[in-house]
């Protein structure tokens, strides 16, 4: 009961100072990314004095630690504030009447216990802070591994051979909270997703925006091999004013396409503002990392969404100008299209007050649906962060994970892909995910166009896998649709419904549900094309 006490008290510690760790891991990524070349967000919040205000807070917990233990302990002035020391065994025999190798056993097992956790908690705290939401090489970096490795070596050394015994437990609590903090790391940076969008130029179109996918964050640097030799390069292109500059290392041309600028890059790919040789048009170009050539599984994902958008039609989707290879490297050539996401759109203006435009953005993805339902497709991804509002309406994008489900080539079941809080019931289990499982994530999106949030937004994730396959969603988000467009509510409630044979089947019965709700509200029943005009004008209340 006293060990017990003692850390519950080291716990509370950990916990009062939680700001402080949380600053501390943010420096950490800033100087990663600083040493990657890329801007680490000058005068953010944090660096070199909240890493040694957290070693401080460390050093002092640990001298509290020590000095309360002979207190609190039988033999603890003997046995738990010395090192690691076997012969330390007997006093836990005179304990608790044990023989001695069994209490020999019994201290050698806790300890080595609590040092491996510490070790391996230690380990995945520095990968999570290093990897999640930052370029590959910050982790991957040799330098970056010789020192997690160095790091945990010199801990192991100074837990068997210098620290107190009683220190390990400890430090062990104090891991468990900075792993647990690590998995939802501070933004840093300002890394091209959050830029504001890039301009191109031509008089004939209207000013444009980028397309900035937001799987890609900060930019990843290129690596061996390095990057073959270019003809000499045309008279330099002006880069637009608003965006990410290329970088020293990042090629200059890719499959005949002059790269002007970076539209949003990460862990996995960069999208470039591009524009071929010899032409005016600028597009979106869409390629895979370097260092990630020999990732089959990625470049088969590369490769499908290659295939699933030059299928889908142009409705309400993003289109593609052009694909290849070049030089072992892929690429996907995309409009480029103005606006932004809908998941930037709401936490810079908050929710969409228009019923008219929620409208016009639900059948606008409801007439995207049918499109890539109509092929037998399934997109598994939707959600606002792979919505682009244009100035054009909504285009829905990113088909890297999209199925074929008529069950000849790629038949998913249950644990698939999808990002948790727009996931259907059918997800989470043994069940086939199919179009239905797209209706659910529209549903959820439409509501969060409302509401600002998922309807099934928690604060965990057990909290939120309850949600969905038990008590539905927030009832209030749903509110928030039926505040604005009644008909267009109990659609979003038909198509949340857990059990998929109870939703509207696919993007056309979807489509139906919608035009039989204002056939109910005494609105004439669409067709393509009123549906398209009824769009259109929607789109026109909503600002941009």
């Amino acid at each position: 009961m006293a060990l017990l006490a003692l850390l519950g008290a080291v716990l509370v510690i950990r916990l009062a100072t939680l700001p402080l760790l949380v600053r501390a891991q943010a420096a950490m990524r800033r100087r990663a990314l600083t040493a990657l070349g890329e801007d680490a967000g000058a005068g953010a919040p944090g660096g070199i004095g909240a890493a040694i205000g957290d070693a401080a807070v460390t050093v002092l917990t640990a001298a509290g630690v020590v000095a309360v233990t002979p207190a609190m302990f039988v033999f603890g002035d003997r046995l738990l504030v010395r090192p690691f020391d076997t012969a330390n065994a007997r006093y836990i025999s005179f304990e608790v009447h044990l023989a001695v190798h069994l209490a020999r056993t019994w201290y050698i097992t806790v300890f080595v216990v609590c040092l491996v956790l510490w070790l391996g908690l230690s380990y995945l705290t520095q990968r999570n802070v290093l990897a999640t939401g930052l370029p590959q090489q910050a982790w991957r970096s040799r330098r970056t591994q010789l020192r997690v490795v160095g790091l945990l070596v010199l801990r192991a050394v100074l837990a068997v051979f210098v620290l107190p015994v009683i220190l390990v437990p400890a430090a062990l609590v104090f891991q468990i909270v900075a792993v647990i903090t690590s998995r939802r790391p501070k933004p840093v940076g300002t890394g091209a997703a959050q830029q504001p969008p890039l301009n191109p130029y031509g008089a004939t179109v209207p000013p444009q925006q980028g397309y900035v996918p937001t799987q890609y964050v900060p930019p990843a640097p290129q690596f061996a091999p390095p990057t073959p030799a270019t003809p000499p390069t045309p008279p330099a292109l002006p880069v637009p004013s608003v965006g990410q500059p290329l970088s020293s290392h990042e090629p200059r041309v890719i499959g005949g396409y002059q790269l002007l600028g970076r539209i949003g890059s990460g862990g996995m790919g960069t999208v470039y503002l591009a524009q071929r040789q010899g032409s005016a048009t600028q597009v979106a170009l869409k390629t895979i990392n370097l260092e990630l050539l020999d990732d089959a599984e990625l470049l088969r994902r590369f490769q499908r969404e290659s295939e699933v958008l030059a299928m889908v039609p142009g409705a309400y989707t993003a289109r593609v100008l052009d694909s290849g290879v070049d030089q072992g490297r892929p690429y996907l050539a995309m409009e480029l299209l103005d606006g932004r996401p809908l998941d930037v759109h709401l936490r810079e203006q908050g929710p969409i007050r228009s019923a008219e435009a929620l409208r016009a953005l639900a059948l606008a993805l409801a007439v995207a649906l049918s499109g890539v339902h109509r092929l037998g497709l399934v997109h598994r991804d939707l959600k606002p962060a792979n919505i682009m509002l244009t100035t054009a309406g909504p285009r829905l994008l990113d088909f890297g994970i999209a199925a074929i489900v008529d069950g000849t080539r790629l038949t998913m079941t249950g644990g698939g892909p999808g990002t948790l809080t727009y996931m259907a019931p059918e997800q989470f289990g043994d069940e086939r995910v199919g179009t239905a499982a797209d209706v659910w994530a529209w549903a959820c999106c439409v509501v969060c166009a409302a509401h600002g949030a998922s309807p099934f937004a928690a604060t965990s994730t057990g909290a939120v896998i309850r949600r969905i396959v038990e008590t539905g969603p927030e009832p209030a988000a749903v509110a928030a649709v039926r505040d604005l467009d009644p008909g267009l509510a109990a659609v979003v409630t038909r198509a949340l419904a857990i059990d998929p044979a109870q939703r509207p089947a696919d993007g056309a019965a979807l489509l139906a549900a919608l035009a039989a709700a204002q056939r109910e509200a005494r609105q004439a029943a669409p067709d393509p094309a009123a549906v398209h005009d009824q769009i259109t004008r929607g789109w026109q209340t909503l600002a941009l």
